[in-house]
């Protein structure tokens, strides 16, 4: 199955560094998923959680990946990237042209 997600080195940088220093379980992994709807379209959204049945899991460049699978076709295409400037630091996604 064709990962639908890629991951900027920054993003990248910032999720080991999470995994790794704020307690997130051994056995868990990066769960990328959409909350839908409304009048500003689809919301993206990033955690950490356990598999569950039904998940499709990848990795991503070591990161283990759990994506529900009735998001996965929301998700294809989709880069995660991290901005960090003077006016907001976080995740972001967008449309990978490359």
């Amino acid at each position: 199955m064709i990962v639908p997600i890629k991951i900027t080195e920054k993003a990248q940088i910032e999720i080991k560094n999470i995994m790794q220093h704020k307690n997130i379980p051994a056995n868990y992994a990066l769960r990328v998923g959409v909350k839908g709807g409304g009048c500003g379209g689809m919301a993206y959204q990033l955690g950490f959680d356990k598999a569950k049945e039904g998940d499709q899991q990848f990795h991503v460049d070591g990161i283990p990946v759990l994506v529900e699978k009735k998001h996965y076709m929301f998700l294809m295409g989709m880069l995660v990237d991290f901005y960090e400037g003077n006016d907001a630091r976080g995740f972001t996604f967008v449309k990978d042209e490359g």
